[in-house]
């Protein structure tokens, strides 16, 4: 892709994987989630390499740079190569990340899947409890 040509926010996010289709990343941009060098953007704005973008992804931000552009979705390595994210943004993420991590540990949650054969008898005890 030419250096001059520019391309639509919503196909760029959906190239550099930030969404997994082309409406999710169009509903992000419309829905606020997504800035332009420091602008909310509409669908239709026109990215060019060397803009700045704040992106977000439930409780995540993300701040990046445009480096590259591409119409199309390749491996998430290519992709890789479509942005570079401030070291700022990735510290943050980070520091988020293992927050809440933390919390979820204090608070017992567990993310091993599906509940056993013992929990789900609590949770129907439970269910019959507060009937």
């Amino acid at each position: 892709m030419a250096e001059d040509e520019k391309i639509r926010i919503d196909k760029w996010l959906w190239a550099a994987r930030f969404f997994k289709t082309r409406s999710l990343a169009s509903e992000a941009v419309s829905g606020g989630k997504v800035h332009l060098n420091h602008q909310r953007a509409k669908s239709s704005h026109r990215v060019n390499i060397g803009d700045h973008l704040l992106i977000r992804r439930e409780q995540f931000e993300y701040e990046i740079e445009v480096l590259n552009l591409s119409k199309q979705r390749r491996s998430a390595l290519d992709a890789a190569t479509l942005y570079q994210e401030t070291e700022q943004s990735q510290a943050k993420r980070q520091a988020l990340a293992t927050q809440l991590k933390e919390e979820r540990a204090h608070l017992g949650i567990s993310t091993q899947g599906r509940p056993s054969k013992k929990d789900r008898r609590q949770i129907i005890r439970f269910i019959r409890k507060s009937e």
